[in-house]
């Protein structure tokens, strides 16, 4: 991690095709991430971000990168009023988070030999020294983990109690 960017690497037992569709596809990011995403992945396109019956949908919230099975880029969202509400995010947090610039989030995915596929997660942009990249710096090793572990047991690992500072993937990463 650095002043503006967090970078994670993982390798995941499943072929870069799995891997992509547990990034894109909603009935994958619902069951580890607890959201879905609604777009057609097309290079331009708004993403709303569904969470909880809150939908975030802004038109800087859209995709950059789109290179199926290898590569996905988007910018990360808007902080609602409504998301916060439903994320359980007080509102002088949300407001703090809103008045940072807006950050992007490319993954990377390669096949390592015929079994495994290495997948690289880069958030990138945020306010050194802001609130943001501490709350996705705790959030997407648990976030990705989860991700992992789906892949290769058929199960996300479990919630953690609210409250208890590890949410998993967090409410910070969930949508924030």
């Amino acid at each position: 991690m650095s002043e503006s960017a967090i970078t994670y690497t993982l390798y995941i037992q499943a072929d870069p095709a799995r891997v992509w569709q547990a990034l894109t596809e909603p009935a994958f990011t619902r069951r580890y991430w607890g959201l879905s995403f609604e777009t057609d992945w097309a290079v331009g396109s708004t993403m709303d971000w569904v969470e909880r019956g809150a939908r975030t949908s802004d038109p800087e919230q859209v995709v950059l990168d789109c290179v199926p099975d290898r590569r996905l880029s988007y910018t990360w969202h808007t902080f609602t009023p409504q998301w916060a509400a439903s994320a359980g995010i007080a509102e002088d947090l949300r407001a703090e988070l809103a008045q940072e610039r807006r950050t992007k989030v490319t993954y990377e995915i390669e096949p390592v030999g015929d079994a495994l596929a290495r997948l690289t997660v880069l958030h990138e942009g945020f306010e050194p020294g802001g609130t943001l990249i501490g709350m996705c710096g705790r959030a997407w090793p648990m976030l990705v983990s989860s991700l992992k572990t789906l892949l290769e047991t058929g199960a996300p690992l479990p919630e953690l109690e609210r409250g208890s500072g590890q949410e998993p993937g967090g409410d910070e990463a969930r949508g924030g």
